[in-house]
């Protein structure tokens, strides 16, 4: 009897690697606004001729943005942008993306470009001191500041961001909107009110208002990351940080290079 075998051979063949072609920018500045319907109509239009997508905050405390485009059309946008005087040291944060990260171009008017609910905290008028990212790294890698003080990393994001990762040690309120930020401070211990305290976020917002505020009841010595997390990857890596940054686009998270986490777009 004559047997036939059959043998079944699987090629593996690679996944085709789409290039990260596509600039998301994101970028706020505090300051007084009084114009908002007009620079809304204007921005609208010169964001649809350049076909961006992603939403553009106003309120009368300022600009906030994310953006994503073709390089040039983005580019072209932001040097539009800085030709109003008001936004003329106007900076953002680069990263790139295989496809675009947003569906439509929104551009809405608000009361607050990041909601906090307290009518006397104003970033136009007094920014909070900061820290830049290297400073923070060093300060990290040492375990205290530069007076040798210890050093307590505040996290001012929604509870959801945080599940995503933080930084090592942090203290991670567990908040579900940044307006329920204020009730948290007052829960601290008062020791902490002669701590060196930085705040920070993903992009330098929230960590911002959340300095001025506890300066004002009381914290002696609090700092803002400037740039937050997103500048904080690309200055240092992302030493001292665990897990990847909650983005609010459709890539979900960024990895400490800014690539997109892989763990959010389930590859």
């Amino acid at each position: 009897m004559a047997y036939c075998i059959t043998l079944a051979v699987t090629f593996i063949l690679p996944i085709k690697t789409l290039p990260m072609s596509v600039l998301n920018v994101a970028g706020y500045k505090f300051v007084q606004l009084q114009d908002l319907p007009e620079l809304k109509a204007r921005i609208l239009a010169e964001g649809v001729q350049r076909s961006l997508r992603g939403t553009v905050l106003l309120a009368e405390e300022g600009i906030n943005l994310f953006l994503a485009g073709e390089p040039e059309p983005v580019r072209n946008f932001i040097a539009w942008l800085r030709t109003d005087s008001r936004f003329a040291d106007f900076t953002v944060k680069d990263s790139w993306s295989a496809t675009t990260p947003f569906r439509k171009f929104l551009v809405k008017l608000k009361r607050e470009i990041i909601t906090m609910k307290h009518p006397t905290i104003r970033p136009e008028n007094e920014r909070a001191p900061v820290v830049d990212s290297a400073t923070l790294k060093r300060w990290l890698d040492q375990g205290h500041d530069d007076n040798g003080e210890p050093i307590l990393l505040l996290d001012t994001r929604n509870i959801y961001e945080v599940e995503r990762g933080t930084f090592t040690h942090a203290v991670t309120p567990k908040i579900e909107h940044f307006s329920q930020f204020p009730a948290v401070v007052q829960s601290l211990p008062e020791t902490a009110k002669q701590q060196t305290i930085v705040s920070f976020c993903t992009g330098g917002i929230r960590c911002e208002k959340a300095a001025l505020y506890m300066r004002e009841v009381g914290f002696k010595k609090v700092l803002q990351l400037d740039g937050g997390i997103l500048k904080y990857f690309e200055e240092t890596g992302g030493a001292h940080y665990e897990g990847a940054c909650f983005v609010f686009d459709e890539r979900r998270a960024v990895e400490a290079d800014l690539s997109p986490s892989l763990a959010s777009s389930g590859q």
